[in-house]
């Protein structure tokens, strides 16, 4: 049996499916923190469990009698509160017989020293120590933050701005990276192994391009200033912090990673 935690999220219920499309309904359980919420789940014959972060009872009851788990890394930001829920699932997947837990982390996590990624650091140190066994599976940012339907109003004014510097960017889609889960999750093969997954490199530039391609339209690109949020991920592309590169995504795939001319297209249909 495999447990999704967080299943109710967007990568959660694309890891879902992929799954509902490899095993049986049966096998698969949806660990979520409001039951009511997964619904649609139940209604596909998957095991809906309640499964809170911040409740270790309700964790125990949730991987009760599973294979393998998914731990999907918790959306809180404090670093102290995010580390100290995944031990509480790691310690819950351990009493409950868990064999093996994979765990989506963050590309760099295995270095010691970065801010950002300290809650994954520590988690992947506990899942070293852990009785259960472990795979470990480092994100990039997802590209669905960057290419989306909002690019419809840089198809409007003719102008796509960003302050990247005109530095690569190797996120991949959140589409992929569920489907790589699901192919670790029911494989034999990945045990005591962590992967670096990136998608394509890609620039703005060229997003600017591919927006003109996909609409026959003049889209240019401009640097500027690009406030909150999406400011700060354009100062780590600048930085150059975004294009590290591997195969590992590919391997898992058993395709290419969705590319840029793809991701733009299904953004402009959605």
């Amino acid at each position: 049996m495999i447990v999704v935690s967080a299943a109710s999220g967007a990568l959660g219920r694309l890891v879902v499916a992929e799954l509902l499309a490899a095993v049986p309904a049966g096998q698969v359980v949806a660990a979520v923190r409001d039951p009511g919420r997964a619904a649609d789940l139940a209604a596909q014959g998957v095991q809906v469990r309640r499964g809170d972060y911040d409740d270790a009872a309700s964790l125990g009851d949730a991987f009760d009698g599973a294979d393998r788990l998914l731990l999907i890394s918790s959306p809180e930001l404090d670093t102290a509160r995010r580390t100290a829920q995944h031990l509480a699932a790691i310690e819950a997947a351990d009493a409950a017989g868990v064999e093996r837990i994979v765990y989506t982390s963050f590309l760099g996590a295995d270095r010691a020293g970065d801010g950002m990624n300290a809650a994954h650091h520590a988690t992947e140190r506990a899942l070293v120590a852990s009785g259960p066994g472990h795979t470990v599976l480092r994100h990039p940012f997802y590209s669905d933050a960057f290419v989306n339907a909002g690019l419809r109003s840089a198809v409007d004014s003719g102008r796509l701005v960003s302050a990247t510097g005109g530095r690569g960017l190797n996120t991949a889609s959140r589409a992929d990276l569920a489907a790589a889960a699901a192919a670790v999750l029911t494989d034999d093969g990945h045990a005591g192994r962590s992967y670096d997954l990136t998608g394509p490199l890609w620039t703005y530039p060229q997003l600017a391009e591919e927006l003109a391609r996909a609409t026959g339209r003049p889209v240019a690109h401009q640097a500027g200033d690009v406030p909150g949020p999406m400011g700060f991920l354009m100062g780590l592309a600048r930085a150059g912090a975004l294009e590290r590169q591997t195969d590992d995504l590919h391997h898992l795939l058993g395709r290419p990673p969705t590319s840029l001319r793809q991701a733009v297209a299904a953004a402009l249909a959605g």
